[in-house]
């Protein structure tokens, strides 16, 4: 019999979850929406962040939310170099989606290797004496670190959501993503958008990376289970879609969450990939996307 705190508990762990995995998603479906690569290298960058925070942390006693204004930068530009030097080249293939799909994938195994051997393949977690408190909540202790971990992926998918929306650099990437032949004929250098475009997704990967290590240990092949996250969250809000994307993430969260309460949790990555078949047979646009 689950206790209603213990559900109330799995519930909230399952909307933390489902936030951070939104903000992922985002960038994610950033560059799947406006270059059509398939990046399946997105969520080991991810991992990176995580140890790049981790080893601010012990090394440096850097604390991991001063991390972010070394990692968001450096992850911005490490975007433009990926892009410039690995992905630029790709716009001239045939098949962009299907080279990009075998690129990134070789990119994901040659920086999950670089991590294993900087780190050893030890589960680390960020830990400070914060994120290791909690908050009561009437009778119920809510966990800081990862409460903190959804709020700061809420406060950088609204940075985004801003961006997008309210400046002409953004407003180019959406035209961009609608329209792209359309977009060139204006004058809007596709180039340039897709540059940005990257290095914003390979931010947001940074930061969703770093609210990652506050709720979970983090290994370097853990970017597989990663990426099953990001592609649910992704079919279910519909690719380009970020209010799709929050909206998938709180549901995949919260469907975590009860299969998690109720369930042994062994189980319940199948759950998942059982959701994943369905709604590829049901809705393979996404519920958020026409």
């Amino acid at each position: 019999m689950v206790s209603y705190t213990h559900l109330i508990q799995s519930l909230l762990s399952g909307v933390f979850l489902g936030g951070i995995f939104a903000l992922l998603t985002v960038g994610f479906s950033l560059s799947w929406g406006i270059m059509k690569v398939l990046n399946l290298s997105h969520p080991v960058f991810a991992v990176l962040a995580a140890y790049i925070a981790y080893w601010l942390l012990v090394g440096v006693r850097i604390d991991p939310l001063v991390s972010l204004l070394v990692v968001v930068p450096l992850f911005f530009l490490l975007g433009i170099a990926v892009y410039r030097l690995l992905l630029a080249p790709l716009r001239r293939a045939r098949d962009i989606p299907m080279a990009s799909t075998v690129l990134t994938f070789g990119l994901a195994i040659v920086v999950e290797n670089s991590m294993a051997y900087a780190w050893k393949p030890d589960a680390r977690l960020l830990k400070t004496a914060y994120l290791g408190a909690s908050i009561p909540l009437g009778d119920l202790p809510v966990p800081l670190g990862p409460l903190l971990g959804f709020i700061l992926s809420i406060v950088a998918i609204g940075l985004i959501y801003y961006f997008l929306h309210n400046t002409y650099t953004g407003k180019a990437v959406q035209a961009t993503w609608q329209e792209p032949e359309g977009a060139a004929l204006v004058g809007i250098s596709l180039g340039r958008v897709s540059t940005i475009t990257f290095g914003l997704a390979m931010a947001s990967a940074g930061v969703a990376g770093i609210a990652l290590g506050f709720l979970y240990t983090f290994y370097p092949t853990v970017h597989y289970i990663w990426m099953l996250f990001v592609f649910l969250v992704a079919i279910l809000g519909g690719v380009g879609s970020m209010t799709g994307a929050l909206a998938g993430g709180l549901i995949i969260g919260l469907i975590f969450g009860l299969s998690a309460a109720f369930i042994p949790f062994v189980w319940v990555n199948a759950v998942l990939f059982a959701l994943l078949l369905v709604i590829l047979l049901v809705r393979p646009t996404g519920l958020f996307r026409m």
